[in-house]
């Protein structure tokens, strides 16, 4: 009978835990995988860029060759002439290839990551030149459309040879303008007659003629 009846009260408490689970996480839906409750180790991927930039450079470097260099002629020259007892990774030199192979492993990792941050870079300067390029080719062609609308409204200003023309001309009236009001006033002139003026000689003939001419 104990039994019977626990089974009961274990549903029930499952049942709550479920309703609990649904109530916090929200309606479950069939179509979207569950959410796995492995969580990996949050970390700031600009900052592990820079890290992993700095040592792709130091690689690169002579400095890192020259260092490499001598660490290893090192651990081969002890391992080599020191006393046996004293040796701690003897000829193979297995442990020191592992730590190469180790070093190789990581090293290819790092440069790809610096390889993919400086083309993103560069992805980002060239989209920046292409914008700055676009924005100096619209400012050329609006200056180039303004400099043909003044061209075409400075067709219908006068210009300075024309006004100095007008001016010029305006002088020169003004002052035969000025000249011919205060010139002193001409004296008048005699009428002349219609009539031609007589000789004498043809008034004594016509007056002979007309003498005679009864007698």
């Amino acid at each position: 009978m104990s039994e019977h009846h626990s089974l009961p009260s274990n549903s029930r408490a499952e049942r709550a835990r479920l309703r609990e689970s649904v109530r916090r996480r929200g309606p479950v839906r069939l179509d979207q995988p569950r959410e796995t409750r492995l969580r990996l180790p949050r970390y700031d991927p600009e900052a592990f860029g820079r890290w992993s930039e700095g040592i792709a450079r130091f690689m690169g470097t002579a400095r890192f060759l020259v260092y490499m260099t001598v660490v290893i002629v090192l651990w081969i020259g002890w391992n080599t002439l020191a006393p046996p007892n004293w040796r701690f990774d003897p000829y193979t030199f297995t442990f020191l290839t592992l730590m190469l192979s180790i070093q190789a492993s990581y090293a290819a990792p790092l440069i790809l990551l610096a390889q993919n941050r400086q083309a993103d870079r560069d992805r980002l300067a060239l989209e920046e030149d292409r914008r700055r390029a676009a924005m100096q080719k619209a400012d050329t062609e609006y200056l180039t459309r303004e400099i043909a609308a003044l061209r075409i409204a400075l067709g219908d200003v006068a210009t300075r040879d024309f006004l100095r023309g007008e001016l010029n001309r305006l002088g020169e009236q003004i002052a035969e303008t000025v000249e011919s009001a205060t010139a002193p006033p001409s004296p008048p002139q005699p009428a002349k007659s219609g009539k031609p003026p007589r000789r004498s000689g043809q008034g004594r003939s016509g007056r002979r003629s007309n003498g005679q001419g009864p007698a």
